[in-house]
């Protein structure tokens, strides 16, 4: 499981840095015309669910901590934060905004970035559910 977990976080953290980003000329076609809105893209956004251990939410809280006291710290980091599901008391979610992609990467590339994965490895139940999402803002002509 130990390892599963591992290889599961990492192979995320290679996914979410080979994204490029988008092309800031992407059109929308506007629904019921054929107007064209030009989409422009302003940021990223990353959540990442975690369930941990029931005997083990102490120990992550701590390494967790020091993931969002730093990440917040970095340049292109708008915000980071860690929420805990007031019903199931074991089950977090990290929101983690990003102002583009080169701000994504350079989170990737830190030091406690890529420690963070072996360090929650004995204390998830099971993968992160992460997802990558592109924030996008409508230039209206």
């Amino acid at each position: 499981m130990k390892t599963k977990s591992f290889i599961l976080l990492f192979a995320a953290v290679i996914i979410m840095s080979s994204f490029e980003s988008r092309s800031t000329t992407d059109k929308k076609l506007v629904a019921g015309s054929s107007i064209q809105t030009p989409v422009v893209a302003s940021g990223m956004m990353i959540t990442a669910k975690l369930k941990i251990k029931p005997d083990k939410i102490k120990d992550f809280l701590i390494v967790a901590k020091e993931m969002v006291e730093k990440s917040n710290k970095e340049s292109g980091c708008k915000s980071y934060e860690l929420y805990q599901d007031p019903y199931n008391n074991n089950s977090f979610i990290f929101v983690e905004e990003y102002k583009d992609q080169s701000a994504v990467d350079a989170h990737f590339a830190t030091d406690y970035f890529k420690a963070f994965g072996p360090k929650i490895t004995d204390l998830v139940q099971e993968p992160a559910k992460i997802k990558i999402i592109t924030v996008a803002n409508e230039v209206m002509k």
